[in-house]
């Protein structure tokens, strides 16, 4: 537990991929299999789920510290997080040279002591905590607490830790990469076949599992610095869910971007799927499609919580899954071959399939570049982000690496509003207010219309936190709300009505383009202004 805090403690340090690199190297050179496997595992998101209530909590850590419990929530209100609050407060109370023993391995802690948490009675579960408290350092205790309350998160995506696993056992990413792809147990068994030589007979085969996803770059210069358009595949950029349908011997399985796997969830597809040839495997999106046009992301959000859809959702969210890639045929892998060749055999795949719930997407044919920038004016009507361009030489790489995949989207909507509310961040940010709630004018009154909490600088961010405390209104918990001064420009993809909020409408995407200073509160957006932008309202009369 000890290597892993300091790895975890590392990692958060620093925002330079280089380092974190080497530290994820050294981990993995010197772990053992197990704890490796589990350090990977959670470094890639499998964290675990909060174990203990918050109340539970607090009163273990008022028996830990023997401080009042008042104490104790103005520590936390200073530190801005429960789980650094309760390793800092630990120093005071823990002797290193008394400490009450040595935690266990990594994988032994997680598989032995901390799945075994929410068994034990509350006195039990106390004793536990005292225990673990107890027996680490205040790294160790940090790392412990992010556990406990589900709140383990750092600043490494799976790609990084996919380079430092490279690093340390000589591996190509992307073997890695597919390796790591799909359910997986970490365990000693699966690291022995994740750090396996290249040919080793576990590549061959892969079963239901999905291949990495190949990530599109967003395109930021000038189009036609991509050289001739007859070199570029353009297709729409659809809004749905990003998914591969495979087909391999008896299994069908539809996984996510997100390496979730949908079994059930959209069962027309799955049934259509089985007509496919043995060895197949598409890459594609997962829409809600009637009469051969998309619907919004929200239709397609009442199918995604539904394990199992019942006649009504299948009837009302017809959906299908449109593909635009083909990585395996027959059983052989397919990726390395160009975008060329791979779409033509895919059109044939699909066109024998002939069924209306794998449709093709649709190559957008134009005559030169400035075509097809008037076309991609024509999106938001179509229901669709913007344009897609993939290089026809481009073989299907892993993750996101920029040069072949271009998403060419249209410009955000945008909306001048005013800040009305924040709350303390994350990690590192934890002692920062960078959560913010904005609000535009209905009639005298603001109303909410958006969270974000990107797109300002650091020095921007440490600005705003020192207005913040300073104009402070009301708390409510970890939230206060501010004078309504401050407007802010936000960015964001669509708009949607929504039951669910006061204001009647949501957002998507929503983030910071700039701070207006420039601009007094009284003269920010209209809640009739948004609601015009999205055609939920007539137009101002000429």
């Amino acid at each position: 537990m000890k290597r892993f805090a300091g790895l975890y403690k590392a990692l958060d340090a620093s925002s330079a991929t280089t380092d974190k690199v080497a530290a994820l190297a050294t981990y993995f050179t010197d772990a053992a299999p197990e704890d490796a496997a589990w350090a990977i595992a959670m470094l890639s998101g499998r964290r675990p789920k909060r174990l203990i209530r918050a109340g539970e909590l607090r009163a273990a850590v008022v028996e830990f510290t023997g401080l009042p419990d008042w104490l104790i929530e103005q520590s936390y209100a200073h530190v801005g997080d429960l789980a650094e609050t309760i390793a800092l407060l630990g120093d005071a109370v823990v002797d290193p040279d008394r400490s009450t023993g040595e935690l266990p391995s990594l994988a032994h802690f997680v598989e032995h002591e901390l799945r075994a948490l929410p068994t034990l009675d509350e006195a039990g579960r106390r004793e536990q905590l005292l225990r673990w408290w107890r027996s680490g350092d205040r790294d160790t205790r940090f790392l412990l607490n992010k556990l406990i309350t589900g709140s383990f998160r750092v600043g490494v995506s799976q790609r990084l830790v996919t380079q430092g696993l490279a690093l340390a056992t000589g591996l190509p990413v992307e073997l890695l990469a597919e390796r790591l792809a799909g359910d997986w147990t970490p365990d000693r068994s699966f690291h022995e076949q994740l750090v396996a030589p290249a040919d080793a007979s576990n590549d061959a085969e892969r079963s239901g599992r999905p291949y990495p996803f190949f990530l599109a770059s967003p395109l930021e210069n000038d189009v036609e610095s991509l050289g001739p358009h007859a070199d570029w595949l353009v297709e729409w950029k659809w809004d749905g869910i990003r998914a591969q349908l495979i087909r391999r011997g008896d299994t069908v399985a539809l996984w996510s971007r997100g390496e979730e796997r949908l079994d059930g969830r959209f069962p027309e597809i799955e049934a259509a799927a089985r007509a496919l040839p043995p060895g197949t495997v598409l890459d594609g999106e997962i829409l809600v499609w009637r009469d051969g046009q998309p619907l919004p992301f929200t239709a397609l959000q009442k199918r995604i919580g539904r394990l199992k859809p019942g006649a009504k959702s299948l009837a009302e969210q017809p959906v299908a899954f449109l593909a635009y890639d083909v990585l395996e045929i027959g059983g052989v892998d397919w990726r390395e071959r160009p975008m060329s060749e791979r779409r033509a055999a895919l059109e044939v795949i699909v066109g024998a399939l002939a069924h209306p719930s794998i449709p093709l997407s649709t190559a957008v044919d134009a005559d030169d570049w400035p075509a097809l920038a008037e076309l991609r004016e024509s999106s938001r009507e179509r229901g669709v982000e913007g344009l897609m361009l993939k290089r026809l030489t481009s073989p299907y790489r892993a993750g996101r690496r920029r040069g072949d995949w271009w998403k060419w989207k249209v410009d955000p909507y945008t909306l001048d509003c005013v800040l009305v509310y924040a709350q303390a961040g994350h990690g590192r940010r934890a002692t920062l207010f960078t959560d913010y709630t904005f609000a535009v004018w209905d009639g005298d009154a603001l109303v909410p219309v958006a969270k974000a909490y990107s797109g300002l600088t650091d020095v921007e961010i440490d600005e705003l936190d020192r207005w913040i405390r300073a104009h402070t209104r009301e708390r409510f918990g970890p939230v206060r709300s501010v004078d309504a001064v401050q407007v802010f420009e936000l960015g964001f993809e669509a708009i949607h009505v929504s039951g669910r909020h006061k204001s009647g409408v949501a957002v998507r995407f929503p983030r910071i383009l700039r701070w207006r200073r420039d601009k007094p509160a009284a003269e920010a957006d209209t809640l009739l202004t948004l609601k015009r932008t999205a055609g939920f309202e007539p137009p101002e009369p000429a």
